[in-house]
């Protein structure tokens, strides 16, 4: 890995894509810093330091590397984009010009592109209103007394909900601008960077706080399971197809053997984002209610990262999604269809239905295997807590955190070789 960077800063044109990348990712961070106005930001720091652990925004907070609670101009972060980009791929099985347009190649994707944006924004002002009722009502930060946002005033209101929507915009312009100009996938690399952004803070707090062995426990931890999700997420099975030779006029074509790559993990971290969403969901319900009504009471100390109820949900729900997320990106009778157009078979099956029976049967094994992987993968961090003696919010690390910051690492290493064999082709044939 280190050397695939060091030969990258030496050819100039992955040098200058690379600055540009890490200078788009210095802004990004820059943005989480700057306050929205009409946030009295010094009463947003009293209230961040009084607050509890554990809080039920944490999952957003997560993607906008803690802006979201400092309510900077980035607050939502990349959020908004996650959501709407997951909206338009499930809204291929329920409308089927969705469907239509991802089959047409890249016109279709443009479209869906666009679809996409339209519904970043529509998600931004929606949260963005959320968040500024929240701050107004004090339901954002529990327990604080201090008034955060210091014109009450619809006007200054409506300005906090297009500045907050407008940095959703931009960030939005952001990844696309490195995935352009830059390497790797520039929504990707926003993420990465808010993640990362705030773990040294966190290991730092644990060490004056609770001694540097349990920092050593974490980084090693953190260490086994990194390498454990790149043996995962790079071991895949390779199903073997022979396509027939045809005569097309004069010329011979097929006759070549070629194989079908299944990963074991087909879904990526999409169903673990599902699960802490939907269980974020009853929290999130119960900071509008009363603090000492029964039903409150009984959520906030059964919904959070230390209790069984919350992790035998969590676990059954990655389960559910990793299937459902793989039905829908991985569909058995369309690549069954596709090898029966082209001449294509795998040995010992026809061609058609049985191809397809067989494909869904690999299929439904191995996603077995990776949505098992996924849970675990999930629990590690929250089982950790209880043995170091930690509290809800105080872990640097979860299960979707590792998995995003493994998963950007290696498709940005994978991208980068690419670029580099390009121009080393490039100057062989010169």
């Amino acid at each position: 890995m280190l050397s695939a960077f060091t030969q990258a800063f030496r050819t100039p044109d992955l040098r200058r894509k690379l600055l540009f990348s890490l200078m788009i990712m210095a802004v990004f961070r820059l943005g989480a810093f700057i306050p929205t106005p009409g946030v009295n930001t010094v009463n947003v720091q009293k209230c961040l330091a009084t607050q509890e652990e554990g809080s039920l925004l944490g999952l957003v907070d997560l993607f906008s590397g803690g802006a979201l609670l400092q309510l900077s101009i980035f607050a939502l972060g990349i959020m908004p984009y996650i959501t709407a980009s997951i909206i338009v791929q499930l809204l291929r099985v329920v409308i089927p010009r969705f469907d239509d347009l991802h089959k047409e190649g890249q016109t279709g994707q443009a479209k869906l592109t666009q679809y996409t944006r339209y519904g970043t924004i529509f998600l931004g002002v929606l949260q963005s209103t959320t968040m500024v009722y929240m701050a107004r009502s004090g339901n954002m930060f529990p327990g604080c007394q201090h008034d955060i946002i210091a014109d009450r005033s619809i006007p200054m209101y409506l300005v906090m909900i297009v500045v907050m929507t407008a940095g959703t915009a931009v960030i939005m312009w952001l990844g696309e601008l490195i995935t352009e100009r830059g390497i790797g996938n520039g929504m990707s690399l926003l993420i990465f960077t808010s993640i990362t952004a705030r773990m040294p803070a966190q290991l730092f707090s644990i060490g004056q706080g609770g001694g540097w062995g349990k920092v050593a426990a974490i980084v090693g931890m953190i260490l086994v399971v990194a390498l454990a999700i790149v043996y995962i997420e790079q071991s895949q099975r390779r199903i073997p197809v022979q396509y027939a030779k045809r005569m097309i006029g004069r010329r011979m074509y097929g006759g070549s053997s070629t194989y079908i790559p299944l990963k074991i993990n087909m879904s990526g971290v999409i169903p673990v984002i599902f699960a802490s969403s939907i269980l974020a969901m009853p929290v999130m319900m119960a900071n509008f209610g009363s603090p000492e009504s029964t039903w409150v009471q009984w959520v906030r100390s059964n919904f959070n990262h230390q209790s069984w109820l919350y992790l035998v949900l969590y676990a059954l729900m990655i389960l559910g999604f990793a299937f459902f997320y793989t039905s829908i990106t991985f569909n058995p009778d369309e690549v069954a269809d596709n090898m029966k157009r082209y001449g294509g078979f795998i040995v010992g099956y026809r061609a058609g239905r049985p191809t397809a029976e067989f494909l869904r049967y690999v299929m439904n094994r191995i996603t077995t295997a990776g949505a098992f992987y996924l849970m675990i993968v999930a629990l590690v961090p929250s089982l950790m807590m209880i043995p170091l003696g930690l509290q809800n919010g105080q872990m640097p690390f979860g299960g979707t955190t590792l998995l995003i910051m493994v998963g950007v690492g290696l498709q940005t290493v994978k991208e980068i070789n690419t670029q580099l064999e390009q121009h080393h082709y490039e100057g062989f044939l010169r």
